[in-house]
């Protein structure tokens, strides 16, 4: 008997559940039909591509990895510009805005985030979310006479975008909360380099508590953007946007009953069952941007909106779904929780974290401890050999290591896998102290960035 599997939303979380099946559908003997509906008119769209797209290196239309006509080669009802109006648990079906109704025997929901806009009718007002967004942005950023741009939100999309903005010559200003940039993911100390390096491109950065109070134009078009009342500032502004409140997009799952946690997203198993009432429905599932997650270092829910995450998730959905055609219970797959390893290019500085910031610690009750070095990657005299900063947070009792934060210019990534990984296996600061580390001049020093900053945990100086 064919398996109807229905998946709502085609960004990658949704779409590596599909790519991963259909990979493995011959594992079960049983057909599989998948439908995937979504609301943009795209295929399979890499969004982490677009704030790049705009700084000049590509198209747009580069980060579009497959067409919808690809999907539907491998038999999939692949349904662009289709929309879910409400979701029927009990009757195992979808109902779309047409009225059609679709019936499945796995659903997975894939709704992904939401921006909120400032409520205005001028132009040049976005948000930053999509690539129909960035198509829309592009073409103010080729409209005469613009000059000056205003972006609400310090996170990474909000600082890749003023990084495009300010290559392409606008006067561009960052407005957000305070104390500091990139507060998931960053200590305030090493969210304050980013801040640095980028006001050197010619960013202004606000970081306050002031909030957008007027929206003003002329002839139908932005010219500038009132924040603060007491200590109102008028910045001029011929693009806004708005890069802030990524709340999940969680209203079709709520309308039907399904459980929402304390951060705003869909609450879910381990197996990634959406939770309803004091149980799970097993054969629906949630995953990505929608979804709760729990931390790996506080075990408390929160939200982790990166599509390392979503892919993680979706193999697990994908064993799960394969495992009960197949009735091979015993290979059911657990989600892990949740380390949010994170990297991002903001205007060439790069930045990566891993594990849990400062304050997030405090916030659990843990006790802290860290060390900070900042050291070149490879030896001085090679090309490339450019400073990387890297903090490290650990347990104060336990000493295990915690948390990696680093910015620089290079080894970002790779450091972020390999101090996940130590997070993962509980390595101590003196472990990492005295861990053996490869050495050759054109490639790593002889003393690390990572023993340097876990001697200063301890209390130790270094040896320079």
């Amino acid at each position: 008997m064919t398996k109807e599997v229905v998946i709502i939303g085609g960004g990658i979380a949704g779409i590596y559940v599909l790519r991963t099946l259909l990979a493995r559908k011959s594992d079960v003997e049983e057909e599989m039909d998948f439908t995937v509906l979504k609301r943009e008119e795209s295929g399979w769209v890499s969004v982490c591509g677009l704030p790049f797209a705009l700084r000049g290196w590509y198209e747009i239309d580069k980060t579009e990895i497959n067409k919808p006509q690809f999907f539907l080669d491998q038999g999939v009802d692949f349904r662009t510009e289709n929309e879910v109006a409400k979701l029927n648990l009990e009757e195992n079906n979808v109902v779309l805005k047409t009225g059609e109704e679709i019936n499945y025997d796995y659903l997975v929901i894939a709704t992904g985030r939401k921006q909120s806009v400032e409520e205005t009718e001028l132009g040049g007002v976005y948000t930053f979310h999509n690539e129909d967004d960035a198509r829309k942005i592009e073409a103010a950023l080729n409209v005469e006479g613009v000059k000056s741009a205003y972006i609400r939100g310090r996170g990474i999309i909000g600082l890749q975008a003023a990084a495009a903005f300010s290559t392409r010559g606008l006067k561009t200003t960052v407005h957000g909360g305070p104390p500091s940039l990139l507060p998931s993911s960053l200590d305030p100390d090493m969210g304050d380099m980013v801040k640095e390096r980028m006001e050197k491109a010619g960013i202004r950065f606000i970081l306050d508590s002031r909030e957008i109070t007027a929206i003003k134009g002329h002839e139908g078009r932005v010219k500038s953007v009132v924040i603060g009342e007491k200590e109102a500032e008028e910045i001029p502004a011929d693009i806004v946007i708005i890069g802030k409140w990524m709340l999940p997009e969680v209203d079709l799952a709520r309308d039907a009953g399904v459980g929402i946690g304390e951060s705003g997203g869909i609450v879910t198993d381990r197996a990634m069952h959406v939770k309803r009432g004091r149980g799970h429905i097993t054969n629906v599932y949630a995953l990505g941007d929608c979804t709760e997650v729990v931390d790996a270092i506080t075990h408390r829910p929160r939200l982790n909106q990166l599509a390392s995450t979503a892919v993680t998730q979706a193999t697990v959905i994908a064993d799960n779904i394969l495992s009960d055609i197949g009735e091979q219970s015993g290979l059911y797959s657990p989600c892990e929780f949740c380390f949010g390893p994170t990297v991002a290019d903001v205007g060439g500085v790069l930045m990566g974290s891993v594990g849990v910031t400062s304050e997030a610690a405090s916030r659990a009750g843990i006790k802290t401890i860290s060390g900070k070095a900042t050291k070149l990657v490879k030896a001085r005299y090679f090309p490339g050999a450019t400073p990387l900063t890297l903090k490290l947070i650990f347990d104060a009792y336990t000493k295990k290591l915690i948390g990696a934060q680093m910015v620089g210019e290079a080894t970002v990534a790779e450091r972020v896998n390999e101090l996940g990984v130590a997070i993962r296996a509980g390595i101590t600061a003196e472990e990492l102290r005295n861990m053996e580390r490869c050495y050759d001049p054109s490639q790593a020093l002889l003393v690390d960035v990572t023993i340097d900053a876990a001697t200063k945990a301890l209390g130790i100086t270094p040896v320079y």
